[in-house]
């Protein structure tokens, strides 16, 4: 077997096409090309083994074929949803896709936009720590488009796209007030440099007032999680008629939650809890957490579609929808007894 790299004439060869239209499938021109010649040179290129050379493609001038997308935390379970359903939407489109991680850290933020931007990526997906607005600014009138994913940042023309945050509140209270609880405590990590986090909030003051709720709100330091548990037990032993409840903003202010029940013994139901963000432990913390679930894979394709819109050689546009909804899982924590 020779050990010489295949090359795109083979690819055209064995797939009984041109040397140009195999071009065109390793570049932005693939929706050009008919399904079924797509197919039979996608499989006679992993038939050679064929790879593309996507760096000097894109130094050329013929694309790079690669997307950057930056993450404000990679640990947070919705970043690693939301991750995975933008690496689907983009393979699907044959894009390849550099993740970067900011950790929260303006700083780190600016060094991964040059790093991206010298990766000659075609597009940028950020979910941003900071509010990069002048550097975002820089990459636009460079002729990078990108897409923003759940934050804004201020001052720069871009769509958002994420979770329809208004609509995420006025579920989760109107659930509680059906389940009887009329007394709640929000809880949410820190929401300066944070939209959705900010929008959620507001929301909540506004629909808590309207409904006639006691209303109470509890900003979790990451650093200080168990300052949490003086806060709740306070809130449970507060001597009132009405039933009681918890709504967690997102899945690691729920996390936070959970272990503050936990560790003062406090059963859910009874004491209601329910969060934004579906964690795969949430069915399994007896008796199974309450959640709004984000569409994260359809999110992910929004964001790309977002993207590709921008696209000048685009052949045509493709749908996409800004904020969508979550789907309500109702489990044991918003059982009230009565």
């Amino acid at each position: 077997m020779s050990s010489s790299r295949a090359t795109l004439i083979e690819v055209a060869k064995l797939a009984g096409t041109s040397k140009t239209s195999v071009s065109r499938f390793f570049g932005p021109e693939r929706d050009k090309l008919s399904s079924v010649l797509q197919s039979r040179i996608e499989q006679a290129a992993q038939s050679l083994g064929y790879q593309p050379n996507l760096m000097a493609r894109g130094l050329k001038g013929g694309g790079s074929r690669l997307l950057g997308m930056l993450v404000a935390d990679i640990r947070n379970p919705f970043s690693v949803a939301i991750v995975h359903g933008v690496e689907l939407a983009a393979r699907a489109h044959g894009y390849s896709l550099i993740v970067c991680n900011t950790d929260n850290d303006p700083e780190q933020e600016q060094k991964h936009l040059a790093s991206l931007a010298a990766y000659q990526v075609e597009g940028l997906i950020i979910n941003a720590a900071g509010q990069p607005e002048p550097q975002l600014q820089a990459l636009m009138k460079g002729g990078i488009p990108l897409a923003l994913l759940d934050r804004e940042v201020r001052q720069l023309d871009a769509k958002v796209i994420g979770l329809d945050n208004v609509l995420a509140i006025d579920m989760a209270l109107d659930h509680l007030v059906q389940q009887g609880y009329r007394s709640v405590l929000y809880v949410s990590e820190t929401p300066e440099h944070a939209s959705a986090r900010l929008e959620r909030l507001k929301r909540f003051n506004q629909q808590a007032e309207a409904l006639g709720l006691d209303s109470q709100t509890l900003v979790l330091s990451s650093l200080a999680e168990h300052s949490a548990i003086p806060i709740l037990k306070a809130f449970a032993e507060h001597p009132t008629t009405v039933p009681k409840a918890v709504l967690c903003a997102n899945g690691n202010a729920t996390l936070a939650m959970v272990r503050s029940f936990q560790h003062l013994g406090l059963a859910m139901g009874p004491l209601g809890l329910i969060g934004i963000d579906e964690l795969d432990w949430c069915e399994l913390v007896l008796p199974g957490i309450t959640t709004l679930a984000q569409p994260t894979d359809v999110i992910g394709h929004a964001a790309i579609a977002c993207l590709l819109n921008q696209f000048p050689q685009r052949a045509r546009e493709l749908p996409v929808q800004y904020r969508h909804p979550p789907t309500l899982i109702t489990r044991g924590s918003t059982t009230f007894p009565g």
